[in-house]
């Protein structure tokens, strides 16, 4: 079965790094779009960042410039890159596969930027 386990969450300072990770089992990663997505407390889940099999990229307008999502299909996993993070970027981040009309989500990663 489809499963996407995420890390690379924590607590960092405005203007710091992250870099999360999602590894990837049960389908064909190398065919699949990845995405990231992410929800804080009391707002809806929202696209970040989505890479499709031919490694185009597209991003929330709020995080351009800002963070990168690659993958490594060697590895079966997706990466997000974040920088210059402020604390709007404070949320649970999940990695998101989706496939056959259907998304599939990981258990999230919860990134905490203080001020």
């Amino acid at each position: 079965q489809v499963q996407l386990v995420e890390s690379g969450g924590g607590l960092v300072q405005a203007g710091g790094s992250l870099r999360l990770s999602c590894a990837a089992s049960g389908f064909i990663f190398k065919t699949n779009a990845m995405a990231w997505y992410r929800q804080a407390p009391g707002k809806q889940r929202g696209l970040v960042a989505l890479i499709t099999n031919d490694d185009k990229t597209r991003y929330a307008d709020s995080v351009k410039g800002r963070f990168t999502i690659s993958r490594d299909n060697a590895k079966n996993t997706v990466y997000l890159q974040m920088n210059s993070l402020n604390p709007e970027d404070t949320a649970v981040y999940y990695c998101n596969a989706p496939r056959h009309g259907r998304e599939y989500f990981g258990q999230g990663t919860q990134v905490t930027v203080s001020s």
